[in-house]
């Protein structure tokens, strides 16, 4: 009987126990959210002296911050509403980083030319992983001078003369496969970016190795503008495999190299014959990290906003029929030359004599601007436009916004190439960055999709598949699920 009334009391205890503990947690998470608030709060004070200031803006969620909202909505509708309630100097947070986006061109330009080395280039940890702290991207000073002059010395007009007929024979060996099809744009511009990249950066030889590389790559990629979440399932964790296996790849690929004494060809003969200018001992080589991570990263730059700016391309042509047949007689006037003139394939010269083609491109490189933003870290505590940046946040001149504002691009919404037939106002269009930190493959870019287009438009027609629009990241802002299409050739056109 003891027993048994000992037994109740235990279970009503037990039951109180678990309502209270109910009704506890919810109390404990409030009260330990309220102490970590008010920690950083003080914390903020003691870091900001009180006669300065952050920009005004949110920094969202705990840890999350802005980054669901930034690559989820329409990002002109992110920045948009965030300049129209803010300004155009303003705080977030994204990609695990507390950053100041700006907006205004003497914004960018004091952060990416005029007061540059206050502001160090930079990308959220995750991406840097990914791609190699030894990227260029990511340094200043002389190791940066070195290393962009020997990437531009594989990308200057006068290299890329000879690789015209190479990028020809990709396209040519390419297009026939969309015939009478359905395509995903996205994905198929993909590859022919990566073939295009594969030949500049490695030249003709290794194609056992490039498929490799390309298999890795294309799982590197998929973790871009993931979360820094290092557990195993994560698409950071795969992504982080992917780029060990990576390097590892790499590293034999060089090791093979240099044991045949194999210098020449693409950027990694360049890189391979290359000497360190950044150590006491001038004639030391690269290392294999610097070469490596340098490869990847050009990669990166030559291979995804590429293949993003042709997808984006096929549409807007598919959207203005008129601007697709303008751009068709255009290039037919080249090909009658090429038939000519001995039935010859494309020069350097005929990319010259693309006028419209040209223009088409820079608008889309406009409308579309794949690079939404650059990454930049102040290196100290900053006075700017009057806030206080402080040292390690990252700083993001907003490409996209300057190149949708009104009063630059007039109609900012409307797809319109002749506006281009008067140059833009300085620091206005910036679609490859500015400064000693602009895209070094900038001519390599706009050749492959001169070349493309050439092919494309004079040879076949696409309409959508489907229905719906919008956009997505994959990691650049691209048309939704990649822009499907159906191909056929041009001359059943009715």
């Amino acid at each position: 009987m003891q027993n048994n009334s000992s037994l109740v009391v235990m279970s009503h205890s037990s039951s109180l126990f678990s309502h209270i503990s109910s009704l506890s947690l919810p109390i404990f998470v409030l009260s330990f959210v309220v102490v970590v608030v008010t920690l950083c709060e003080m914390l903020r004070h003691v870091l900001c002296p009180k006669d300065k200031r952050l920009p005004p803006g949110s920094m969202g969620w705990p840890y999350l911050g802005e980054t669901l909202k930034l690559y989820t909505e329409n990002p002109n509708s992110f920045f948009s509403n965030r300049l129209t309630r803010y300004g155009e100097i303003f705080k977030t947070h994204i990609l695990g980083c507390p950053c100041v986006m700006i907006s205004s061109p003497e914004a960018a330009k004091q952060v990416l030319v005029t007061r540059a080395k206050l502001f160090k280039p930079t990308y959220p940890p995750s991406k840097e992983n990914m791609i190699g702290p030894q990227a260029l991207f990511f340094h200043q000073g002389d190791y940066h001078s070195n290393l962009k002059k020997l990437v531009q010395s594989s990308f200057l007009p006068s290299t890329l003369r000879s690789s015209v007929s190479q990028i020809e024979n990709i396209v040519l060996n390419f297009l026939p496969s969309w015939d009478n099809t359905h395509i995903n744009t996205l994905l198929e511009m993909k590859k022919y970016a990566f073939a295009v990249a594969m030949i500049s950066v490695f030249g003709d030889e290794g194609e056992s190795e490039k498929e490799g590389i390309k298999q890795l790559y294309q799982c590197l990629e998929k973790g871009y503008n993931s979360m820094p979440l290092n557990f195993p399932g994560t698409p950071f964790h795969k992504a982080m495999k992917a780029r060990k296996l990576l390097n590892e790849t790499l590293r034999k690929l060089i090791a093979k190299r240099r044991k045949e004494n194999k210098l020449e060809g693409g950027l990694l003969g360049v890189l391979l014959k290359s000497k360190n200018e950044n150590t006491e001992n001038s004639k030391q080589r690269l290392s294999d990290a610097q070469i490596s991570d340098n490869v990847i990263g050009v990669i990166f730059a030559a291979h995804d906003t590429t293949a993003s700016v042709l997808t984006w391309v096929l549409k807007y042509l598919h959207d203005n029929q008129d601007l697709l047949e303008a751009v068709t007689k255009e290039q037919e006037g080249i090909r009658r030359r090429l038939v000519s003139e001995a039935n010859r394939g494309l020069t350097w010269e005929d990319t010259r004599n693309m006028p419209l083609t040209s223009r088409v491109i820079q608008e889309t490189l406009r409308t579309a601007s794949i690079l939404s933003f650059t990454f930049r870290e102040a290196v100290e505590d900053v006075e700017f436009e009057g806030y206080l940046i402080p040292k390690g946040w990252k700083v993001l001149p907003l490409f996209r916004s300057i190149h949708h504002c009104a009063d630059f691009f007039p109609q900012p919404d409307k797809f319109d190439p002749s506006r281009f037939e008067v140059p833009p106002k300085p620091n206005t269009y910036m679609p490859f960055g500015n400064g000693v930190h602009s895209c070094p493959g900038s001519e390599l870019a706009k050749l492959e999709m001169l070349v493309f287009l050439h092919h494309l438009a004079t040879t076949y027609r696409w309409k959508v598949v489907g229905d719906e629009d919008g956009i997505q990241y994959v990691p650049f802002p691209v048309p939704k699920h990649g822009f499907p299409i159906s191909v056929y050739p041009r001359r059943s056109q009715k």
